[in-house]
């Protein structure tokens, strides 16, 4: 692959981070006026969601940023390239609908809020854990 594709994908990545945190950030400011009835976050998972934050962002960053990881680097075929790029924009998709058909439900750990409810429609009409899955697709999009 040439430096040029390289430098493409790391910066159709760093497009991608900022796209989720412009996703996540009107969400997190809502999030703090609600009322929390029962806050079930734990020390495991926040631990979880730490190594979750140093996976998914920390490391990349590293890699986008510095040859500290280049020992890491493997080739593939361009075409697979791009097809970890459509994984992370369809990975993007799913994160905003997420969030998206939450609303005033979303919340990073597990709360329940004053006058939570349970979400069954839009794209938690088909798919059990659309958030999770974005995350998955995130990863596997990353590995290509």
């Amino acid at each position: 692959m040439s430096i040029m594709d390289t430098l493409t994908l790391k910066i159709l990545f760093m497009l991608g981070l900022v796209f989720c945190f412009v996703i996540r950030i009107p969400h997190q400011r809502e999030n703090k006026k609600n009322v929390i009835a029962d806050d079930r976050k734990t020390t495991q998972e926040k631990a979880l969601l730490l190594l979750v934050f140093i996976g998914m962002m920390i490391l990349p960053l590293i890699y986008v940023l510095s040859s500290w990881l280049s020992v890491a680097n493997y080739n593939l075929p361009v075409w697979v390239n791009w097809l970890g790029v459509a994984t992370f924009g369809v990975a993007i998709w799913l994160f905003w609908r997420s969030h998206h058909d939450l609303g005033q439900n979303w919340s990073p750990t597990l709360e329940v809020r004053e006058g939570h409810t349970l979400i069954s429609n839009g794209v938690y009409q088909k798919i059990r854990h659309p958030m999770y899955t974005s995350v998955f697709l995130w990863c596997i999009a990353q590995a290509l």
